[in-house]
């Protein structure tokens, strides 16, 4: 399957933002592996340069999706528990600001992804373009709660938004069709639609003292690098603690051996 040809533009910048991304990953590091479309042409990147380059490294999936991905094309999977820190972990984002602040849960998985960010040394994001936003907010925000009394913090969430920086308060409980949506850990997810946020860190700190609520799906101060991919086969890298901000153009392969089983 000829690559350039048959990949839509967004999918085309994920795959070189995860082609490059995936130059981090070095001989013996512990790396979190991140879920989502994104995360996936990551995880078949690496792959590959373990089948083709030999590449030796361990893995820690933020999702059971990502666990079976990950052994499906070669790489040797681990828990947290048994790496006990790790080396980097890149993932994808629904949303990331200039400051790199990120809205991430759109695929359900953003407590296992936080917790395997916060144990890493460096959080890299790869995002198409458009994940770029001058404000986070537009993408509903994930707060993951347990099941017991969902209503109860569903209603302390709202009423606590009221004195919050945001331009909209409506919430919903995600369905997975006419049931609510589980994640690994057996929790629900209320989704925040506040199309404007203005201070995504005061707004963090006060969902995670709601009575049920687990974790919001806003990663402030996690992120170090993002890596940015363009449909035209461009990079950009920007480093949030250096001040830097790199250009590189990936090139397409014609017969990627990522592509003949998609």
């Amino acid at each position: 399957m000829t690559m350039s040809g048959d990949l839509s533009p967004i999918d085309k910048a994920k795959f070189v933002a995860a082609k490059r991304a995936a130059e981090f990953v070095e001989d013996g590091m512990r790396v979190g592996l991140g879920t989502g479309s994104t995360a996936a042409w990551l995880v078949r990147c690496l792959g590959e340069k373990v089948r083709e380059e030999g590449l030796r490294f361990r893995g820690v999936p933020t999702s059971t999706r990502t666990a079976e991905l990950a052994r499906e094309v070669g790489i040797e999977v681990i828990s947290l528990d048994e790496a006990r820190w790790l080396d980097v972990t890149i993932d994808g984002a629904d949303e990331f600001d200039s400051n790199l602040s990120l809205i991430k849960g759109g695929g359900g998985a953003l407590l296992q992804e936080k917790i395997v960010a916060t144990a890493s040394d460096q959080m890299v994001v790869i995002a198409d373009a458009a994940k770029e936003v001058e404000h986070l907010g537009a993408f509903p925000l994930p707060v993951e709660v347990i099941p017991f009394g969902w209503q109860t913090s569903q209603a302390l969430i709202e009423e606590t938004l009221v004195s919050m920086d945001v331009m909209g308060r409506q919430t919903s409980l995600r369905m997975n069709g006419d049931r609510p949506y589980i994640t690994d850990e057996g929790n629900h997810i209320l989704d925040l639609h506040l199309q404007r946020i203005g201070n995504p860190r005061q707004l963090a700190m006060v969902l995670n003292q709601i009575p049920g609520v687990v974790e919001n799906g806003l990663f402030i101060d996690i992120c170090d690098q993002v890596v940015i991919g363009y449909g035209d086969g461009r990079v950009e890298t920007r480093d949030i603690n250096a001040g830097t901000v790199q250009e590189d153009k990936m090139d397409f392969v014609e017969d990627d051996n990522l592509f003949k089983d998609i």
